[in-house]
């Protein structure tokens, strides 16, 4: 179907529930179609590494299983590439988890041997983990206003948390390849939703380097490359090139016409 039909359907309803007949459309009393308000009001904010808090929310190994939209191995390394940005970065983590004695499961070993310190919050029944009091003292208690997060599922686990977080003043990434649900289908629809409520909707790559700004910080290319080459090969491997390149490299016939 046209936009222009679409247009013309959306305008025939609108004249219609406000009583009056197509031919009597009322441009000035329009419903719009889509509000730019939010484009007129936004602002660029960018991570902070002193202001971020790292959210690990419901990354079971039990959930785990209700990940269909990603292919198993890619998706178990990216949660575990997730929790790793605290690392690397030294930011504060929170881990929690839904009803981990049931099938839920529990948090992931490997994140839970990432972070023995760091506190872990098991909920007995709160589906959103903002209704839970211990974690939402825990969260405010670090006095950071910029929240990294991911989780399973994304609809409901990450999308709700993050709708609340929105809605007590919090700023948001989500990171899109680490929270995992049922369907691809499933996972758009969350993203929409969150987006829509001004979370922003990121990758792991873009968060990495919004935290470092600059490859001569601190952490930085000494620091990140070796992260890179574990966590995010697709670059890491590119490095390697480069150092291949130098170390042991030779022109070859034709190579040096490009």
């Amino acid at each position: 179907m046209k936009f222009s039909s679409v247009l013309a359907f959306g305008l025939f309803s609108i004249s219609t529930i406000a009583g009056k007949s197509p031919g009597h459309y009322e441009p000035e009393r329009a419903i719009p179609l889509y509000s730019t308000s939010l484009y007129a009001t936004y602002k660029y904010e960018r991570l902070n590494k002193s202001e971020a808090l790292l959210l690990v929310v419901d990354i079971q190994e039990g959930l785990y299983q209700i990940a269909r939209d990603f292919d198993p191995t890619l998706y178990r390394d990216q949660v575990l590439a997730h929790a790793a940005i605290g690392k690397v970065f030294n930011l504060p983590v929170i881990m929690t988890t839904s009803a981990d004695q049931g099938p839920n499961g529990p948090l992931a070993k490997e994140i839970l041997e990432m972070y023995p310190d760091m506190p872990l919050v098991q909920r007995q029944g709160e589906v959103n983990a903002w209704d839970n009091e211990e974690f939402r003292k825990t969260v405010q208690s670090y006095g950071r206003k910029q929240i990294i997060m991911a989780g399973i599922t994304t609809d409901v686990c990450t999308t709700f948390l993050a709708l609340s977080l929105r809605d007590a003043g919090y700023s948001v990434w989500a990171n899109a390849e680490a929270s995992g649900t049922n369907s691809v289908l499933v996972r758009e629809i969350s993203n929409d939703r969150m987006a829509r409520a001004g979370v922003q909707i990121v990758s792991l790559f873009s968060i990495v380097c919004d935290l470092m700004r600059d490859w001569r910080n601190t952490p930085g290319a000494k620091e990140l490359i070796p992260w890179l080459n574990v966590y995010y090969p697709v670059w890491g491997w590119l490095a390697r090139t480069h150092a291949a390149a130098v170390n042991n490299g030779t022109i070859q016939p034709g190579e040096n016409t490009l």
